[in-house]
């Protein structure tokens, strides 16, 4: 079982509009609505992959339940947190005619030191049964970063493999964490290091700077470019053929679905990267975090090229 943490999840309205533009009245073509968030699309990918997977996470209020009744109809077992306030509402505007997707994220409801101390009590103890934890997205407001710290720490000393796909403080607060692997993408990872990452051999070399920090693995995405994974074993780059791309929402999440169902199914690191590109070009090949077909992978998967960058 891969355990998919999201602290801050989200009810997620897709609208499809073609020729989309700022200003002006648009009728969508068609509307979804499901459970959201970062680690909820990974969860929905690990399934399509044919993994099992339980979300975690805080949610609250009307929305909430929604989200909560959304993710059980789609079969996503689940262990929430609940608290007080309303989980968020994130919108995207999907424009399958130029491929692009415009995404407006609410900040997400306020969380205190003693919901942070609930969530890891059921964190802890949803993890007992899982072989890979991920823990996706950003953190609700009001989150001591000491507590995510603390709880991934947790996480990794019960010996648990754990991926972890954040940005901003959260990101700075376990970057430096021994025994867990990052994915990043480029422009964060340049961010971070004070440069550009423009290719893959600029990501090799800079995924394996951070690595000596103490990090298991270092995995840095660069969009139609593929991906670049840095591991004690050797270094790689898998990247996918040409697609035409409907809309890359929810791409990053696919990916680490594929690297860590891969993982789980003892495929080598080098291997899961590929496993990982596929599922992240898959899902750009149709609208929804984490909802492409099985067909979609299993066709690029075998179009991915993998090169060593040793």
């Amino acid at each position: 079982m891969i355990l998919c943490i999201t602290p801050n999840p989200a009810l997620d309205r897709t609208l499809v509009v073609t020729n989309f533009a700022l200003g002006k009245v648009f009728r969508a073509e068609s509307t979804m609505a499901v459970a959201g968030g970062k680690g909820v699309n990974v969860a929905r990918a690990c399934r399509v992959l044919g993994g099992e997977a339980t979300c975690a996470g805080f949610i609250g209020g009307n929305t909430g339940r929604l989200v909560a009744e959304s993710a059980e109809h789609e079969g996503l077992k689940s262990s929430w947190t609940w608290i007080n306030g309303e989980t968020r509402t994130c919108t995207i505007i999907a424009d399958p005619a130029t491929g692009e997707a415009t995404v407006v994220n609410e900040q997400g409801p306020s969380v205190t030191e003693g919901d942070w101390g609930r969530l890891q009590t059921q964190i802890l103890r949803a993890a007992d049964g899982a072989n890979q934890v991920c823990f996706s997205g950003s953190l609700p407001p009001g989150s001591p970063v000491s507590s995510y710290v603390d709880l991934v720490k947790k996480v990794r000393d019960s010996g648990k493999p754990v991926w972890i796909d954040t940005s901003g403080t959260a990101l700075k607060a376990v970057q430096g964490l021994p025994q867990i692997g990052i994915k990043i993408n480029g422009d964060e990872l340049g961010a971070i290091l004070g440069e550009t990452i423009s290719d893959a051999a600029a990501a090799a070399a800079a995924a394996n700077r951070l690595r000596q920090s103490g990090m298991e693995s270092i995995v840095v995405t660069l969009g139609s470019k593929g991906a670049v994974m840095a591991h004690a074993a050797g270094t790689w780059w898998a990247y996918p053929p040409k697609i035409k791309t409907m809309s890359a929402v929810g791409s990053g999440d696919s990916f680490l679905a594929g690297l860590v169902v891969a993982l789980e199914q003892n495929q080598s690191s080098e291997i899961a990267l590929t496993y990982a590109v596929a599922a992240g070009a898959a899902n750009a090949l149709s609208v929804g975090g984490g909802q492409f077909p099985i067909s979609d992978f299993k066709q690029i998967l075998a179009q991915t090229t993998l090169q060593s960058m040793s």
